[in-house]
């Protein structure tokens, strides 16, 4: 099970990359993917999220770089 610090800071990373997009922030929403991407995987290398919470997470920041591949100015 995933920790509530670890899943409260992994939904407030991706809710800042949700509002970049929203707001057509081209360059924000890439730094707050970025972000986003980089924790799932420290989270994961630190033990704090198990494999199924990180295949979860893995794949919506997988969704995000796909769907945000031709998003730029």
């Amino acid at each position: 099970m995933i920790k509530k610090a670890v899943k409260s800071d992994l939904m407030f990373k991706e809710s800042i990359l949700k509002n970049n997009l929203s707001n057509n922030y081209k360059d924000a929403a890439h730094e707050a993917l970025a972000d986003f991407d980089k924790a799932v995987e420290e989270y994961h290398d630190s033990g704090q999220l198990k494999d199924k919470d990180y295949m979860k997470y893995h794949s919506i920041v997988e969704n995000y770089k796909i769907s945000m591949k031709n998003y730029h100015h």
